[in-house]
């Protein structure tokens, strides 16, 4: 073994002589800065998700202040400030440091193992270094989209306009006949909206894309009737002009995800409906799996919900036995379309949707 003489945290360590100390060329320039920050940074630059940035970033943690023996510990302050190519030494995985940190992992689940190695893969390409050919994921079991029953969605239309939260019945209705992201729904400004059109554009989906998604005559007829208590609750608490939110709460601000969520889960209560069964994303799945069973093709469902690979939209074509008697019976008491436009255009997605929101009713 050879030693490097020199400062730092990685200072009169043993180097494996196959090592290769040198950064790539495109991380020259940031050579002497803390790698953390940079890292970081090269996420966001991927527009990844806050949510993912949060996991990446935690499973860095624990994987750079793994101890291999003979080295002094150190604190995660400590080693998220020393610089790109100090790290990038410490970070080889050739030095068994990845070794040990896959020995920690224990008895996670696929899906979250899968999500730790994803992570500092990630880390360790952007370093430079190739991921060891031993590192195999575990191959996860494919779980089937979670849908409602026609049972169930009537129960559920019912509640929601029944309610005595007002927004009830738009978030339930928008959800159902959009398929958008719960977060979406609440970024949603009033100038998104054009009902004329029946569309919305959705600014800064995931992975910050831009997509138009349409509506039904019953998606306008649910924005208009909130309309008037949305400028009654804005006046009310006194909310500002700038606050441009389609959807607010009692106390005049945006809607989150997580009010949404509790939302659904009152609405869960009184339909019947197990909470474990129903979230905005069940409803995202139920508009989904509608579409193809209305004869859609994939690519018209891949833009409507804002997939960027039609390999995530392909999921719903994996459906058990249960979902294909629900699916047949209802096609064969479905009214039969004799004509059929060319799939894609704006005119047949809001023809399909409409098809699709009757059989809901």
């Amino acid at each position: 073994m050879a030693y490097r003489e020199g400062y730092g945290i990685e200072s009169q360590r043993p180097i494996l002589s196959n090592q290769n100390p040198t950064i790539p060329l495109r991380l020259h320039r940031l050579s002497t800065l803390p790698w953390y920050d940079c890292w970081v940074q090269q996420l966001r630059v991927e527009k990844k998700s806050k949510h993912t940035i949060r996991a990446y970033t935690l499973s860095a943690r624990t994987f750079s202040t793994i101890r291999l023996p003979g080295e002094k510990e150190y604190s995660w302050e400590d080693i998220s400030k020393i610089s790109v190519t100090e790290f990038h030494k410490r970070a080889n995985p050739d030095r068994g440091r990845m070794d040990s940190w896959m020995n920690t992992l224990g008895e996670l689940s696929p899906s979250s193992l899968n999500a730790r190695i994803a992570a500092v893969s990630h880390l360790l390409r952007w370093l430079g270094h190739v991921v060891p050919d031993w590192i195999q994921r575990p191959s996860k079991r494919k779980s089937l989209p979670r849908t409602l029953g026609r049972s169930e969605l009537s129960r559920l239309r019912d509640a929601s306009g029944k309610s005595e939260d007002p927004l009830a019945f738009p978030i339930v209705t928008i959800l159902l006949d959009t398929g958008l992201r719960v977060s979406e729904l609440c970024g949603l400004d009033i100038e998104d909206m054009d009902l004329d059109d029946q569309s919305a554009l959705v600014i800064g989906g995931k992975g910050e894309k831009d997509r138009t998604v349409l509506f039904t005559d019953a998606t306008v007829r649910a924005v208009e009737s909130w309309l008037p208590i949305r400028k009654s609750r804005a006046r009310l608490t006194g909310t500002d002009d700038n606050e441009r939110a389609l959807l607010l709460s009692s106390r005049g601000r945006r809607m989150n995800p997580r009010s949404v969520q509790k939302l659904i889960d009152k609405l869960a209560d009184a339909s019947d409906i197990p909470r474990s069964r129903l979230s905005p994303h069940t409803l995202r799945h139920t508009f989904a799996t509608g579409l193809l069973e209305r004869g859609a093709d994939l690519v018209t469902i891949q833009r409507l919900l804002g997939h960027s690979s039609i390999a995530t939209t392909r999921v719903y074509l994996e459906i058990g036995d249960q979902t294909l008697r629900e699916i047949y019976h209802r096609a064969q008491n479905s009214p039969h379309i004799s004509k059929q436009p060319q799939s894609g255009s704006p005119k047949v997605m809001v023809d399909q949707l409409e098809e699709i929101a009757s059989t809901f009713d």
